[in-house]
């Protein structure tokens, strides 16, 4: 099983949207997806697929969002959504989708990525509660799960403020 992580193409499009479907038991992810690249910030470089033997079986989205705080606004990136399909999870696709999507990120000129996820998950790739950095979530989640990781040292340096996301993720 040879696994080969890449930038999607636009041929790709139905079958993420398929795996998004299949990851999550829903449809709202694949939307979500689908919205989000039509959004003038969408970076196509950082909606990223996973494949073996030509099939895609995982995808991973970092999309601009802004830490704001008063009248600063503070770029950065939301990890979201990340999807392996329900056979292969557990074998480390998705662990090779986010550390190829971090070092992208960094490559790409990011400071920091912010995730609303598990908290046993993410900080095994250097992710820590948000609020260590005084950065919020702009709805109610437990603090252990919403977290910020630095891609550069102090990448979050004097950074505090809430999160802001794209209207997009509103409907998810």
């Amino acid at each position: 099983m040879t696994l080969r992580i890449r930038k999607e193409k636009r041929d790709d499009y139905p079958i993420i949207t398929e795996v998004l479907s299949l990851a999550f038991g829903r449809k709202n992810e694949g939307h979500l997806v689908e919205r989000l690249r039509v959004n003038p910030s969408f970076l196509p470089e950082l909606s990223i697929v996973a494949e073996i033997e030509s099939s895609i079986i995982g995808h991973i989205l970092f999309f601009p969002v802004s830490i704001v705080s008063g009248n600063v606004r503070l770029p950065s990136l939301a990890l979201a959504p990340i999807s392996v399909v329900p056979d292969y999870q557990g074998r480390g696709v998705g662990k090779e989708l986010i550390e190829y999507g971090l070092k992208r990120s960094a490559e790409l000129g990011s400071k920091s990525v912010i995730v609303l996820g598990h908290a046993a998950y993410y900080p095994r790739f250097g992710f820590r509660p948000a609020s260590k950095w005084y950065i919020k979530a702009p709805f109610e989640v437990p603090d252990d799960a919403f977290l910020a990781m630095e891609l550069v040292k102090n990448g979050l340096k004097d950074v505090s403020g809430t999160v802001e996301y794209p209207k997009e993720f509103d409907d998810v």
